[in-house]
């Protein structure tokens, strides 16, 4: 069953707006057997309960002629409120309102917790593809979307998501813009991607935001509007095919370590601060003997990528790896550098 954000904050509305009611009536009959009746207070918050359940059990004590006019009254409207009280939760449990009311509450309180997440914005196509990869490598993520179909996959799937328009700062706020890692803009039209972007670097300056372009002068328009990344997918796959009928075998390859088959990955480290491998060589550094890796690039801060860095190359803080090499080798490096 899809939460849907909207009717459940009309259900949690309904529901409170219930109980407040309940409430009134409780305490207008609980004080008016105090002055109609000289009850004590326990005495009269009973009669109120059972004249509001109409259960006939026995009366404190016989009315007077003003109490039992009182209780025409409470009976009268009391009632009619227990009675839409009733069809109220009988309404949720039909159409399954309260199933949604909780699954919203629960889906909150997840997304409180969030914290350098990664955030979807579109389950289209591309969004499909990039949820799937977070899902192999266990990384968390919200989507935001807000197509009927999307939405009720997403909730088959048991997937994270929020509901409604990326470009809304309110919904953004409901997935966790402020302790994001990273957005990656999926959205299928280039003008949503730029005002998305531009939205969320305002709303957090260090996001790491990735845009999706559908030509190439979109690229220059999101890099402006404060993208870190853009990728244009038909360029891409283009760039693909014409490798894969030139150099099939070096496309395999980078297909194959993309993925992680075969037990080969190509994966990105950074050096942390008071490293040991700090202000080491490559070649002192021992990375190629003891870990059985190799440094394919290294991206020091501020700079471009240095591709095949030289054996005398010094490694510093903060540097960033990028390597090749078996998947427990990437592995057992990565928990040294920690």
């Amino acid at each position: 069953m899809r939460v849907n954000y909207e009717n459940g904050k009309t259900s949690a509305k309904k529901l409170r707006l219930v109980f407040f009611g309940l409430g009134v009536v409780m305490a207008l009959g609980t004080i008016g057997f105090i002055y109609l009746e000289d009850m004590e207070t326990i005495d009269a918050l009973y009669m109120t309960v059972i004249t509001l359940s109409t259960v006939g059990f026995r009366e404190v004590h016989p009315l007077h002629y003003s109490g039992k006019i009182f209780v025409i009254f409470l009976i009268t409207f009391g009632v009619a409120l227990v009675g839409y009280t009733l069809s109220v939760f009988g309404e949720w449990i039909l159409e399954g309102q309260l199933r949604d009311l909780f699954g919203r509450k629960k889906m909150e309180s997840r997304l409180k917790k969030l914290s350098g997440h990664y955030i979807i914005a579109g389950y289209g196509r591309v969004g499909r593809q990039v949820a799937g990869e977070f899902q192999k490598r266990s990384v968390s993520y919200v989507v935001i979307e807000k197509g009927e179909k999307a939405l009720t996959e997403l909730a088959d799937e048991e997937t994270l998501f929020v509901e409604g328009d990326a470009t809304d700062e309110e919904v953004l706020v409901r997935a966790g813009i402020g302790t994001a890692r990273t957005l990656i803009s999926t959205l299928p039209e280039e003008a949503q991607n730029v005002y998305l972007t531009l939205t969320a670097r305002d709303m957090n300056r260090s996001l790491n935001i990735i845009a999706r372009a559908d030509y190439e002068g979109g690229e220059k328009k999101l890099v402006r509007a404060g993208a870190n990344h853009v990728v244009t997918p038909h360029i891409l796959g283009g760039m693909r095919m014409a490798m894969a009928s030139l150099r099939p075998n070096v496309v395999d390859f980078m297909h194959v370590t993309a993925l992680g088959e075969g037990g080969l990955s190509v994966e990105e480290i950074k050096i942390p601060v008071n490293s040991k491998f700090s202000g080491q060589s490559l070649v002192d550094s021992k990375l190629k003997r003891d870990f059985n890796v190799t440094i394919i690039g290294i991206k020091k801060s501020g700079q471009r990528m240095n591709i095949a860095p030289q054996p005398d190359t010094v490694l510093e803080e903060q540097d960033i790896l990028v390597l090749v090499g078996p998947n427990e080798s990437l592995e057992r490096l990565s928990l040294e550098m920690q």
